[in-house]
């Protein structure tokens, strides 16, 4: 196909020209940010910096996703007469993001907080083989005279 080899390096030569177009375009327009007579280089960094400052600033602020449900069972039930309560968790949150949504939902002062990784377990049914779920627990210890109302 030698003879229809002169429209392919044509159309190629037109994506070429185009493509530099382009990049002419977006180096005026880099020109024209810099060359903003108001604003000094200098200025924007502390703009941009003050912008990332405030993204990284704590809110205060907490999370209801941290906390599953409360986990209730004999052991939890002793553990509250002694001011500790066990709750299930997502495993992504950390103990201190989980200490503030406690505190945060149930509106108490949380002293310390133990994480409890809980693996999968394999379950038959029949032939049938799977397994259970894993998950997370914490179990939290609060300021003496405060209580949580689970049920």
């Amino acid at each position: 196909m030698a003879l229809l080899d002169f429209l392919k390096n044509k159309n190629n030569t037109q994506n070429a020209e185009k493509a530099k177009k382009g990049v002419k375009k977006a180096q005026n327009k880099s020109e024209k940010i810099l060359a903003e007579p108001n604003v000094k280089k200098e200025d924007k960094t502390k703009t941009t910096q003050a912008i990332v400052k405030q993204k990284t600033k704590k809110t205060g602020s907490f999370s209801y996703e941290a906390v599953k449900k409360p986990h209730i069972s004999e052991k939890a039930t002793y553990l509250s007469e002694k001011n500790q309560y066990v709750f299930q968790v997502l495993p992504g949150f950390n103990k201190t993001e989980i200490k503030k949504s406690i505190e945060g939902i149930y509106g108490v002062n949380v002293l310390s907080a133990n994480i409890v990784k809980i693996p999968a377990k394999k379950r038959r049914i029949g032939r049938t083989e799977g397994f259970k779920k894993g998950y997370s627990k914490i179990i939290v210890k609060i300021k003496e005279g405060q209580k949580i109302e689970i049920l």
